[in-house]
């Protein structure tokens, strides 16, 4: 009985001090709260990725406070990519146990059920790695950004690290390269088209309107209109589509 309790107590005081090391080892987050970031993870492995391969590497990155951005790109962004932004505490353990299950039932990663927290604290400090000891600081460190941010400001960091294009940063330099025109001026159907290239920025840079954009941005947009604060879609509405019968708006063949 005593070895089988030595055995049960080793991987949970292994896991505490785990917990512990990496609660010490935590980026100073509560800077955030005052300071834009001048880096990102996702920029330096962008940049490394250029110099590995030999190509020059161009950054387009402009910083703009939330009230510069379009109210309609924050929502075409929360309906695309985390619907209980505003109730989670920086994860939907809901969404979590959906991609979960899919990943377990395939046999992989690919599913991440990331809100936008989570991606925030991949985008600000970690790799892309697919493992879970990754996704485990995600998750720590997202659930620090909530204790330390308000949802506004972690909203406003989100819009303005994440990757929409080669080299393109933030919702200002979306705008302008895909559009011609600064964030305050996207209207909403290019704001759901910003939101519908997250996925695959870069795969979509420049933007061709293929059936799934179209299709995703008209998801988006039918989300838009129909929530109102009070209706959430459901997790699949919020997930990238591949079947052309899961909506009842697709009226062309999508794919991913």
């Amino acid at each position: 009985m005593r070895y089988l309790l030595y055995l049960l107590l080793v991987p949970l005081l292994a896991a505490a001090g785990l917990v512990s090391y990496w609660l010490i080892a935590l980026p100073d987050l509560a800077r955030l709260a005052r300071e834009n970031p001048n880096t990102t993870m996702l920029i330096e492995a962008r940049q490394a990725e250029a110099a590995e391969k030999g190509r020059p590497f161009s950054l387009s990155w402009t910083w703009v406070p939330l009230t510069f951005i379009s109210p309609h790109l924050p929502k075409a962004v929360i309906m695309s990519e985390d619907a209980s932004f505003n109730q989670h505490h920086g994860i939907d353990w809901e969404s979590l146990a959906e991609a979960v299950t899919h990943n377990w039932e395939r046999g992989n990663l690919r599913r991440g059920g990331s809100t936008i927290t989570q991606q925030l604290a991949k985008n600000l400090y970690l790799s892309s790695e697919k493992s879970l000891l990754r996704k485990a600081r995600e998750a720590l460190i997202a659930w620090e950004l909530e204790r330390r941010l308000p949802k506004p400001r972690i909203l406003e960091l989100y819009l303005n690290v994440a990757e929409w294009g080669d080299g393109i940063f933030g919702a200002e330099a979306a705008a302008r390269h895909h559009f011609g025109k600064s964030a305050a001026e996207l209207t909403e159907e290019e704001a759901a088209l910003l939101a519908a290239l997250l996925p695959s920025p870069r795969r979509n840079d420049p933007i061709r309107i293929t059936p799934y954009l179209a299709r995703r941005q008209e998801e988006i947009l039918y989300w838009m209109h129909r929530t109102n604060g009070s209706h959430r879609p459901t997790a699949e509405a919020t997930q990238p589509l591949t079947d052309v019968t899961d909506s009842p708006l697709s009226t062309v063949e999508g794919s991913h």
